[in-house]
């Protein structure tokens, strides 16, 4: 039982929040901010380091990059639980903060794609302990009709960081040229100054005076809540037939539409159109429904699948037509599915909720990962990325068919 009436995301209510986000929403997207400059900073270089410098093959690459998406999974649930019934979703998040800015320590003394791997495992653990109760935390601060907006702001300020992390690491490898000792240490200085932000700025849910923990089975009877097994059942399958990013970008290298050098900078155009379209993308989800949101920007994926699969020119247009799809891919995706999560679960399980549901996509994108390269190692680059775009094309109607008249009714 429910105790209160969740809005409709798949119809569309009107939202009625404020035009405003609190101190809390702004506090946690710097948090977000300064850990995505640290975050990028690794990810932009990662791909060609790994294939580049120490050879990794496509499939070795997919399995060290599903090791990467998917990581997190071992820990999410666990951790949300954990929040939930203790009611600490801040102490959790610095848990997590705190672990991946001691990551990118660790990738200094690392040597081998084994070590760094096993760094890497860590630091998406972090993000597995972080991710769900900091956007529980966003949408205990925030009113019902404005969590697209809410969300929205937070990912504008999370990809601004994203951004600059690429740009950073450019600017760093111009400078040090092959110096990646320098690049993950100044890393480690911005996930740090996101950890203080955290731990300064940020007050941890307020506790009901009296109210007993909650208990494991409400946390477990998620499993059998119908719209919300039914949001991270879609959101696995969709996962799963979405090409990673960095795949993506490779397809990109192997067109020759971009140079080894300049491979980061595909990462700070995709980051920009995220971030112009997060916030937009967040107030439309609060009136036109998230359901519809979210498929769209599935759908933005199968106009840069067919660019890279048919259109004879390798040259600045195809490049800008897989970086802006990808930007619209997140910003119709990432923050607008954490608000459907949040809005379908109840109050006391709300990290929970979230994580269940994020769990699910990651889970789908790690597999995605190593399905991908394992494609492209036994028939072709080209033949992976078409069976990927017919598969996401057939499924993008059939997921559609089962998120029909999403809803919370009252209890």
């Amino acid at each position: 039982m429910y105790a209160s009436v969740r809005d409709v995301p798949a119809t569309g209510t009107p939202g009625t929040g404020s035009r405003r986000v609190g101190g809390t929403v702004l506090a946690l997207g710097t948090v977000s901010l300064l850990t995505d400059v640290s975050s990028e900073m690794v990810a932009a270089v990662l791909p060609v380091y790994l294939t580049l410098t120490l050879g990794l093959s496509p499939l070795a690459f997919g399995v060290v990059d599903g090791l990467y998406q998917g990581t997190s999974v071992l820990v999410r649930l666990g951790a949300a639980a954990a929040a939930d019934r203790w009611r600490r979703p801040k102490a959790t998040a610095v848990l997590g903060y705190g672990l991946s800015a001691l990551c990118k320590l660790g990738l200094v003394v690392a040597s081998g794609a084994a070590a760094i791997g096993a760094v890497l495992a860590a630091d998406r653990t972090g993000k597995g302990l972080r991710t769900a109760p900091r956007d529980a935390l966003i949408a205990a601060a925030s009113p019902p009709g404005g969590l697209g907006r809410a969300f929205g702001v937070h990912r504008a300020m999370d990809t601004t960081g994203a951004l600059l992390g690429p740009l950073v690491a450019v600017a760093l490898l111009l400078w040090l040229p092959g110096d990646y000792d320098s690049l993950f240490l100044v890393s480690a200085v911005f996930a740090v100054l996101g950890l203080a932000v955290l731990v300064t700025f940020v007050p941890e849910r307020t506790r009901v005076a009296g109210a007993p923990p909650v208990r494991w089975r409400q946390v477990t009877a998620l499993l059998a809540d119908r719209p919300v097994r039914r949001v991270a059942a879609a959101g696995a399958v969709l996962g799963l037939l979405t090409v990673t990013d960095g795949f993506a970008y490779l397809l990109l290298r192997e067109r020759g539409a971009v140079e080894a050098a300049l491979f980061p900078l595909l990462f700070v155009g995709t980051a920009g159109v995220y971030l112009l379209l997060a916030v937009p993308l967040g107030r439309l989800a609060d009136r036109v429904g998230r359901v519809p949101v979210l498929l769209a920007g599935h759908a933005a994926l199968l106009p840069a699948y067919g660019g890279l699969l048919l259109l004879p020119d390798a040259g600045p247009w195809l490049v800008a037509l897989v970086v802006g799809a990808l930007g619209v891919y997140y910003a119709a995706t990432d923050g607008v599915l954490a608000a459907l999560a949040a809005e379908l679960s109840p109050e006391d399980v709300r990290t929970s909720g979230i994580a269940l549901v994020q769990t699910a996509v990651a889970a789908g994108r790690s597999a995605s990962a190593v399905l991908f390269g394992l494609l492209w190692t036994a028939s072709g680059q080209w033949p992976a990325l078409a069976a990927f775009a017919v598969a996401l094309a057939v499924a993008l109607p059939a997921v559609r068919w089962s998120l029909r008249g999403l809803q919370r009714v009252a209890a």
